[in-house]
């Protein structure tokens, strides 16, 4: 069998060596071009896609801005895709050269004590890895490792851009809505209407909560989700108090789902919480947030926040084709490769009323 996979390996090397553009993070605030090698398969759970589209995430923005310490300089960012396989490892079972996939955000091993638990963020041989600490999804190609865990079919009748997001923010989406106990007599707040918001949105809506309300500073994002969710409360900042007064009998919310990411939106978080509610901080930030515990006192609240156990893609991917779940709505721009320095201007400037930018080939 040793022979079998050097041997293996040798002629993919002989047909694949050659250079590629990637899109690098070079320094904090520089994101730019370099030239990269075409990924080799580097172990036999290992595969190769070629990126079919591809997108920027707020968490591409935190990397260049230098707000998540374990990212690697040198590596190609972005970590939301689609592809095709273009070559497996020998291990490989789930997919084969030619199949459509979405690459999941995490790398996983799926035998270690955390994945075995299904909190594959912790794995002890990956977590959040690609455009992070490896190469990531804009270029022409990436490798994915353990891509049994790490890929997922698209079947026919599902479209790249309906697939775009399942391994990344529909997943983060899904995986909050998941833990945060919802029942079908609760109201249910959400802040933040941006893209992980939105897909957050879609995923509470398949567990019928009494209401679902979400808080956006952004006015024409309100204007965005008042259009595509007409059963969905949005309110601003300033109304919140008073609304989930009306709702709850000045109670407050019963779920929480933290997805904006600001100093303001985190005390909103747990301010507008009723006692005994749940509160999920999906939200990256910036700097370190406090909770000021003497004023909380007695609210006894639960609090459950993290990286997003990616762990669900393949359920995700059926509801897409059951066509109850559907983010294409939220892909505003579309731009080739080569112009994505436009793309990151105008999705970091919240620019031309933009949700989502989508990246394909030249």
């Amino acid at each position: 069998m040793r022979l079998i996979r050097r041997s293996f390996h040798i002629v993919f090397k002989k047909e694949s060596v050659r250079n590629m553009k990637g899109y690098t993070y070079i320094d904090d605030g520089k994101f730019d071009f370099t030239d990269k090698a075409k990924p080799e398969l580097q172990s036999p759970k290992d595969a190769v896609v070629r990126v079919t589209l591809s997108s920027i995430c707020t968490s591409d923005l935190h990397i260049k801005h230098g707000s998540v310490p374990r990212a690697c300089k040198g590596i190609t960012v972005g970590h939301e895709m689609v592809g095709v396989v273009e070559a497996t490892g020998s291990d490989v079972m789930k997919v084969k050269p030619g199949d459509r996939v979405a690459v999941n955000v995490e790398t996983f091993c799926g035998e270690c004590f955390y994945c075995k638990r299904g909190w594959v963020n912790n794995c002890e041989k990956g977590g959040w890895e690609f455009g992070c600490r490896i190469d990531g999804a804009q270029a022409e190609y990436v490798r994915v490792p353990y891509a049994d865990n790490g890929l997922t079919h698209i079947p026919d009748e599902v479209s790249d851009e309906q697939a775009l997001f399942v391994g990344d923010i529909l997943a983060t989406g899904y995986w909050a809505a998941k833990i945060a106990e919802i029942s079908e007599d609760d109201i249910v707040l959400i802040i933040g209407g941006g893209p992980t918001g939105l897909c957050t949105l879609q995923c509470v809506e398949l567990y019928n909560p009494g209401r679902i309300v979400v808080c956006e500073i952004d006015e024409s994002r309100r204007k965005f989700v008042k259009a595509n969710f007409p059963d969905v409360i949005v309110i601003g900042p300033e109304e919140a108090r008073m609304v989930l007064d009306k709702l709850t009998d000045s109670r407050g919310a019963d779920r929480v789902i933290e997805v904006a990411g600001t100093d303001k939106t985190f005390e909103m978080a747990w301010k507008c919480a009723r006692p005994n509610a749940v509160i999920t901080v999906v939200a990256l930030y910036d700097k370190p947030q406090m909770l000021p515990l003497p004023r909380m006192y007695g609210k006894n609240l639960t609090f459950k926040f993290g990286g997003v156990d990616a762990s669900d893609c393949d359920e995700i991917m059926r509801l897409i084709a059951e066509g109850r779940i559907d983010t294409t709505k939220l892909i505003t721009h579309r731009l080739p490769l080569s112009k994505i320095a436009e793309g990151y201007r105008i999705f970091e400037g919240k620019k031309d009323g933009v949700i989502k930018v989508a990246i394909f080939p030249d």
